[in-house]
């Protein structure tokens, strides 16, 4: 379970984090926002049929081998196309159908792992950090051994790394599953729609709608620090994002013992500040500003958002998991990325200057990061307030205080 989580997030890592730098290097900048924007239009789609199909019809891991099938092919045929010119209109598309198969798998293989864990609250941070150590992995390889900060190579690599995580899918701890009858399905079961009543819970939208708010501010992290990197003189972009998963693997080995001294809604507060001293430093548009605030990315993440992973494993029915943490990707991935994409994607162009002739001449990076530390701030303010937890008694779905009563709301 260890690697396959180290391989999964190696998979992604190889080629996302200096995808912008890619496409600026064969000239085509202008894309960013909107391959990025791909990942939310195909978290809309997808996730949430995946997690019924997963909960109810076939087993995870081998939906998560069909996915891993789909996701290599259609990322080296992006990257192909990349490099030999097919233009924007083939490389978005690719991008789009790219994502349509890639989305869903992580979240995928989160609840697989933690169907498997017997203790998920004390287990899965540990678990967790092997995903981390993958990513920041394959930011170092694409950055020091593979040369390949601007380059299609990276893409390539990321197929080899899926073949790999197929593999690794047949070699997962046997686990029996419940052969429920399976009667005809609507199109909202199918689409795995019937997640939607877990919004009811006052604390559940809350924590579901402050990640989305808090992804939308996020989304502005990925595609365009790299970039502000790149206008700052580092050449090795990739490897310098890497330092955010420094702090990650140390958060996520607190996290076990922090989580059963501390309430949850604390531990989610401190994950929003972090977020916004991050953004705070990257305003002061200087190099260790920049390199202090991407340090401080994997404090704003683990404390966020891998606690509300494990708050979903905690208080939704075990029926119901997979499509809890599909939907949690749906908010996060769907509506988060796809209005922050788009938002910080025209929000950069407002802080661009250009020449007469219309070309790009520099970005305002202070006002840039400024409106984002605002943006963060207003999550963090509206968190503060909705979220109640112990006040509501930290009731489950049905009523009941959850799991012997011994969590920390």
């Amino acid at each position: 379970m260890c690697a396959l989580y180290a391989l999964n997030a190696a998979a992604l890592g190889l080629w996302s984090v200096n995808f912008p730098s890619v496409l600026k290097a064969h000239g085509l900048e202008s894309l960013v926002p909107y391959t990025f924007a791909c990942n939310a239009t195909a978290a809309l789609l997808s996730p949430l049929a995946v997690g019924a199909l997963a909960d109810q019809r076939m087993a995870p891991e081998r939906v998560l081998r069909l996915l891993g099938l789909g996701t290599m092919f259609f990322l080296g045929l992006l990257f192909f196309g990349i490099q030999h010119h097919w233009g924007p209109g083939w490389v978005w598309a690719l991008a789009q159908i790219h994502a349509l198969w890639s989305v869903p798998t992580f979240g995928l293989t989160t609840s697989l792992v933690m169907s498997r864990l017997s203790k998920p609250k004390e287990q899965f941070g540990p678990v967790r950090i092997w995903a981390t150590l993958g990513w920041m992995g394959a930011c170092l390889m694409v950055s020091w051994v593979l040369h390949a900060d601007t380059s299609v190579t990276s893409g390539y690599a990321a197929c080899v790394v899926w073949a790999i995580t197929v593999g690794m899918t047949f070699a997962l701890p046997y686990k029996e599953r419940l052969h429920l009858p399976k009667p005809r399905r609507t199109v909202k079961e199918i689409m795995g729609l019937d997640a939607l009543p877990l919004l009811r819970h006052p604390d559940h939208i809350v924590v579901f709608v402050s990640a989305a708010l808090l992804n939308m501010a996020l989304a502005a992290f990925y595609p365009f620090t790299v970039l502000h990197l790149a206008d700052r003189g580092i050449q090795q972009v990739t490897a310098a994002m890497s330092l955010g998963q420094v702090t990650e693997i140390v958060a996520m080995l607190a996290l076990s013992s922090i989580i059963t001294r501390i309430r949850l809604k604390w531990i989610f507060l401190a994950g929003i500040a972090f977020g916004v001293l991050r953004y705070a430093l990257f305003a002061l548009d200087n190099v260790p500003a920049l390199l202090l605030g991407i340090f401080l990315h994997g404090f704003c993440f683990t404390l966020f958002f891998v606690t509300a992973q494990i708050y979903l494993e905690q208080r939704i029915p075990g029926e119901m998991r997979a499509r809890a943490q599909a939907l949690l990707t749906l908010m996060m991935g769907g509506f988060g990325n796809l209005f922050g994409y788009l938002g910080t994607g025209w929000w950069r162009k407002y802080c661009q200057s250009t020449s007469p002739d219309g070309a790009i001449t520099s970005t305002a990076w202070s006002t840039f990061w400024i409106g984002m530390t605002l943006l963060t701030l207003g999550v963090f303010v509206f968190f503060a307030l909705a979220y109640q937890g112990r006040k509501r008694g930290a009731l489950g779905e049905d009523g009941e205080a959850g799991h012997g009563g011994q969590e920390r709301m």
